[in-house]
């Protein structure tokens, strides 16, 4: 293996970890934007009014996005062990 493929092999992955989180994180960030435009418009400072739904949509979207994520790092192995197999 040359340091080229190494450097291949480390951005193919960084790249499959950005689509892995990518899906969830962005959830998560429009839930949690939403939660706090609703809570500086009602004045409402609760805490578990951040967390719970956060928590909450987090979970459903893990389980909505689990297919995806599967399938792209089920990819990147079977690429990674043919890089294996060949090299």
């Amino acid at each position: 293996m040359t340091p080229s493929d190494a450097v291949d092999v480390a951005r193919e992955a960084i790249v499959v970890a950005l689509k892995i989180g990518a899906p969830v994180m962005l959830v998560s960030l429009g839930v949690g934007l939403t939660i706090s435009l609703f809570q500086a418009l009602t004045q409402i400072q609760e805490m578990t009014l951040s967390f719970v739904p956060k928590i909450l949509v987090i979970f459903l979207a893990m389980l909505v996005f689990l297919p995806f994520m599967l399938s792209t790092l089920t990819g990147f192995t079977h690429e990674l062990v043919g890089r294996i197999v060949t090299g």
